[in-house]
């Protein structure tokens, strides 16, 4: 992954919109991934999925108290990336109190199966998820991959957390001053 650049998709996202009035004022806006990334230094990590044990209670919470660190590492931007949809994003966010990490909902899977990280989660009923990986892009390039052992399409694995946390990339980020 060293060097690629990531993949420009369209990510379904909604967005607060006062002027849509009524119970539910948020209306759909696509967001390219492509304008996320570019001209910026941004750590992006991805789980199996919102409401999940690892992911709710280790992972993402972690990277949000982390947030601060990073930014003092010269990051610009955290996400979270994930295959779900833009409301089960959105109610996880808020279940988690996420005031910094971006949540960004990768419904169809076409970012994370670009990224070659889309498994198979059947043997939980998940059905396509992603693997857990995390990496630190520079201006849309690959440039610090941290991905789990094991790789798997059939729950061969015990949910691995290791590699993924965000004091690897944190040290990665110290040995690698923005430039």
């Amino acid at each position: 992954m060293l060097g690629r650049s990531v993949p420009d998709v369209t990510l379904k996202t909604r967005v607060r919109d006062e002027s849509v009035g009524g119970p539910n004022p948020f209306r759909w806006e696509d967001v390219q991934t492509g304008d996320l990334f570019k001209g910026k230094r941004v750590v992006v990590f991805s789980l199996p999925g919102a409401f999940t044990p690892t992911c709710s209670t280790e992972q993402c919470p972690a990277f949000e108290r982390f947030y601060d660190d990073f930014k003092a590492l010269g990051v610009d931007d955290v996400y979270c990336v994930s295959v779900n949809d833009a409301f089960v994003m959105y109610q996880w966010g808020k279940h988690l109190g996420v005031r910094n990490v971006k949540l960004l909902p990768d419904g169809s899977g076409d970012f994370t199966r670009r990224m070659g990280m889309l498994v198979k989660k059947d043997h939980l009923g998940f059905g396509d998820r992603s693997w857990r990986y995390a990496m630190v892009v520079d201006d849309g390039k690959v440039v610090a991959w941290f991905e789990e052992p094991g790789i798997n399409d059939i729950g061969e694995d015990d949910d691995p957390y290791g590699e993924t946390r965000p004091e690897p990339v944190l040290e990665w980020l110290k040995e690698h001053a923005a430039g």
